[in-house]
């Protein structure tokens, strides 16, 4: 844990630096100004050095894609190896920040550098706005100390970036790091291939909750999009409908096709055991993953990683079973 001197201000759009407009609140520029002029009329005001970069287009979070995750790796990198700099606060909007904080999370390994995400509920500027609390606590953080890896930082929360997840849609606590059950084992290194310097591409991935009347239709209309990843969300354990042969044998092929297919629980607190139903163990025999007790944030992020670095099927899958940065094991 160490202070940080020289502090990149990463500016992504989000709540945080809205304003109105005739249709509602939009990203707007201009943020550092705002920043600068808040902070100087602060006695306390975080101690250290920063300068604030737009990551263009800013935006409304919800419409993040991972060409803005890459942007926004891409930047990180750029800001650490040419720039010096010390440590990055990137601001971001609530809606998919806890996507990219695990996103970012599997992207930055071996980074050796601190990076803080942290947005607002509401614009700062806003009455009883709680942007320049989460703010000014971020700066503070970064000025006092912080561990390297990719953290979130929210309504007082340090929180670790692969196990966040986005809980409640208009308080300010909104998100939290609920208990999962975590038992992968940890990689003693970050294999080069996998390290911050790899370059990355996008990757075709979908999400598919399991339900009942889930139909092998769905299923092979969405496996005919040309995915590559696919993160299946079962029932409790990692159970799901087990006697459609059909459906089994869909997620069989797909796997033997190239496809790398995980299970996460659909639980908020769920961990994947396969071995505990029968149901969950005819799953697993089709050639599915576990990704025991990953949040679906973690698991996509973690997906579109290694996928992204042009890992083949079976070498992806090893390493989504293994814990690369803290999202599977304590």
């Amino acid at each position: 844990m160490r202070a940080v001197k020289n502090l990149l201000v990463l500016y992504t759009g989000g709540t945080i630096g809205m304003l109105e407009t005739p249709q509602g609140l939009a990203p707007a520029g201009g943020f550092e100004a705002r920043m600068r002029a808040h902070f100087d009329q602060q006695a306390d005001a975080p101690a250290l050095n920063w300068r604030l970069r737009e990551l263009t287009p800013l935006l409304d979070s919800a419409n993040m894609q991972q060409a803005n995750w890459l942007a926004m790796r891409d930047a990180i990198v750029e800001a650490v190896e040419r720039d010096g700099h010390d440590g990055v606060l990137l601001l971001h909007g609530t809606d998919t920040l806890a996507y990219s904080a695990a996103a970012l999370s599997f992207l930055l390994l071996g980074l050796p550098v601190p990076v803080l995400l942290t947005g607002s509920m509401l614009p700062a500027g806003a009455p009883d706005s709680d942007a320049w609390g989460n703010l000014g606590g971020a700066l503070q953080l970064m000025a006092t100390g912080i561990e390297n890896g990719v953290q979130l930082y929210f309504h007082g929360q340090l929180l670790h970036g692969a196990r966040t997840s986005k809980l409640r849609s208009e308080a300010f606590d909104a998100f939290a790091s609920l208990p999962r059950q975590r038992d992968g084992q940890r990689v003693d290194a970050v294999p080069a291939r996998l390290d911050y310097r790899q370059p990355r591409h996008t990757v075709n991935l979908a999400v598919l909750p399991v339900f009942p009347g889930l139909q092998v239709s769905h299923l092979r209309a969405l496996l005919g999009s040309g995915v590559q990843g696919l993160l299946l969300e079962c029932y409790g354990s990692g159970t799901g409908p087990s006697d459609d042969q059909d459906l089994l044998d869909a997620l069989h092929d797909a796997r033997e096709g190239g496809v790398l297919i995980a299970a996460i629980s659909q639980c908020p607190q769920g961990a994947v055991h396969f071995d505990t139903y029968a149901a969950g163990s005819r799953l697993r025999d089709t050639g599915l993953v576990s990704g025991g007790g990953m949040t679906r944030e973690a698991a996509l992020g973690k997906m579109f990683a290694l996928l992204g670095a042009g890992l083949d099927v079976q070498a992806a899958e090893y390493w989504f079973a293994l814990d690369l940065c803290g999202e599977r094991a304590q």
